[in-house]
């Protein structure tokens, strides 16, 4: 038996189940009254969020992150850790890796923990594959499940966004305005915001009628291996293929552009420019500084934890909200 159910059989929305848990008085007595009754019986033992039956909460949210040492990833945390605290809220982090088992593995072990919530750090939790989601749509029955750059329609879940396809297309479309045409896409992620940039991108390439295929470059190495990144960019003009831009996909893809430039000979922005993403610390560690694209992490991080205390207060809240990006010009593009 699940909220799930207990909605079902009382007719009623999750939310209202929630409310009722909490001890919200924002529920009717007699809308209560339905609910209290499903749950003596089936006799349903709700988990620690629920704080309305005298259930005590463990005022516990787990975190989930794929790579704790990722700059996006460890700033993330960071905010969210620093929110929970402000909210009185302790957390339980698990890194949990890119394989689909150990993801699933890691949901399991903060239900058994009986967390109030839990919150999927970064895209790649997500799948394309419905059945390969069924771990978050099985642990929202008993939690609310919050998705920070992802989106997942199903129930209790709750997503908070960057428009990283608006982001890339219009980073893409200055960078050709300025008059740069033969530009690389180097990525990384095929996760779900790594899709949303890809396409962005495509889309201005398109719109342009410019040729994008041999250009988009997918970088497998590891996220801390610069050289290699810089080699895979030597390869493609010992190719012969001839770019003079460069748009990456995260802050570390971009450096990588600046450090093949510098190896090359190469006068950034008049010979290359390049354009970053994520707008981290990296941005400005480099000379000249980069130009990125700020997806407003804090921003993303605040709202996704005031959802989350409302959801666990019994209201009702958003189940996805989506912010914009920002071009922050510096001196690594004309």
């Amino acid at each position: 038996m699940t909220i799930y159910d207990i909605s079902e059989k009382a007719g009623v929305s999750i939310a209202t189940v929630s409310r009722v848990l909490n001890g919200s008085s924002n529920v009717s007595e007699k809308t209560k009254k339905k609910v209290l009754d499903v749950i003596r019986q089936y006799e349903y033992t709700p988990n620690a969020f629920a704080r309305g039956l005298g259930l005590n909460t463990m005022k516990t949210i787990g975190i989930m992150c794929a790579d704790s040492s990722d700059l996006y990833l460890a700033k993330a945390i960071s905010y969210i850790e620093q929110l929970l605290r402000a909210n009185d809220y302790g957390s339980i982090l698990c890194c949990t890796g890119y394989e689909l088992e150990t993801k699933a593995a890691s949901m399991n072990l903060l239900i058994t923990k009986k967390v109030d919530g839990i919150i999927l750090v970064g895209s790649n939790f997500i799948y394309e594959r419905e059945a390969d989601n069924q771990y978050v749509t099985d642990a929202a029955a008993q939690v609310p499940v919050m998705l920070l750059n992802a989106a997942l329609d199903v129930p209790n879940v709750y997503s908070v966004v960057s428009d990283d396809f608006t982001s890339m297309y219009e980073a893409t479309l200055q960078m050709i305005r300025a008059g740069v045409k033969d530009i690389v896409y180097f990525y990384n992620s095929t996760s779900y915001s790594g899709k949303k940039k890809l396409a962005g991108y495509r889309a201005a390439m398109e719109e342009k009628k410019l040729p994008g295929g041999s250009l988009m470059q997918f970088y497998s190495g590891s996220h801390e291996d610069i050289p290699a990144m810089v080699e895979q960019l030597k390869k493609l003009h010992r190719r012969g293929v001839s770019f003079h831009g460069v748009i990456a996909s995260d802050d570390t893809l971009a450096l990588a552009a600046l450090k093949y430039a510098r190896e090359s000979g190469l006068q950034v922005p008049r010979d290359l420019s390049v354009l970053g993403y994520n707008n981290s610390m990296l941005a400005m560690c480099c000379d000249p500084e980069l130009t990125s694209i700020d997806n407003k992490l804090e921003t993303l991080c605040q709202h996704l934890t005031t959802t989350l205390m409302g959801v666990l207060g019994g209201n009702e809240m958003p189940k996805k909200t989506i912010f914009s990006g920002e071009i922050i010009k510096r001196g690594t593009t004309r």
